[in-house]
């Protein structure tokens, strides 16, 4: 049974920094590219950043230069360093992994 359990979210101010973890139990990690994503209210669930299983990277451009994803396999973890927050970036949080599994979410609010 895999499961993906985020954390990390909270309450910043505009300009600030976060890091969010999704921690994946299971085997397969390594092998498996893994994404965030983001759901504001109302609207619709976007892809924010995707690694590769080889370290590839993609970005969603409302967030390149200021996001950055990546994953530690041994941890069996991704990250995604939110840096030069904006209220635009308020939102749940979700990682997804082998384009099949769902975390649960972690909500980011960027507010002064």
């Amino acid at each position: 049974q895999v499961q993906l359990v985020e954390s990390g979210g909270g309450l910043v101010q505009p300009g600030g920094s976060l890091r969010l973890s999704c921690t994946a139990s299971g085997s397969g990690f390594r092998f498996y590219a893994l994404d965030w994503y983001r759901q504001a209210p109302g609207k619709q669930r976007e892809l924010v950043a995707r690694i590769s299983s080889g370290g590839s990277t993609n970005y969603a451009d409302s967030v390149k230069g200021r996001f950055t994803i990546s994953r530690d396999n041994a941890k069996k973890t991704v990250y995604l360093q939110m840096n030069s927050l904006k209220p635009e970036d308020t939102a749940v949080y979700y990682c997804k992994m082998n384009n099949y599994w769902w975390g649960q979410g972690t909500q980011v609010t960027v507010s002064s």
